[in-house]
């Protein structure tokens, strides 16, 4: 068992990200992750969690290249301001306005 965020989790479970759009880079674990953890989505694929997510943030579904759009209910919700892996936590560290 891991602890994490104060929720106790088991090494073989996998958390639930929801996706809303097929067009999307990003989804929402519903349950902290931790690194390494795993994140299924619906659709019964799964990732691998590049660095700890807290619930209800979002984790890159694809890689992102800086300047690259972050994709959320199927629109561009802004800017990925570096580089961004798959199993990222995306947030304000590396989420921007487009100007």
């Amino acid at each position: 068992m891991t602890r994490f965020g104060g929720r106790h989790y088991s090494d073989a479970m996998s958390v639930r990200a929801i996706r809303i759009d097929a067009a999307d880079n990003v989804a929402v674990v519903v349950a902290d992750v931790e690194t390494g953890g795993r994140v299924r989505l619906d659709d019964g694929s799964e990732l691998t969690a590049a660095q700890p997510v807290p619930r209800g943030n979002k984790v890159a579904l694809a890689a992102i290249a800086a300047g690259g759009p972050v994709i959320r209910y199927g629109e561009e919700i802004g800017a990925a301001t570096t580089d961004i892996a798959v199993g990222d936590h995306v947030h304000t560290h590396n989420l921007g306005g487009r100007k």
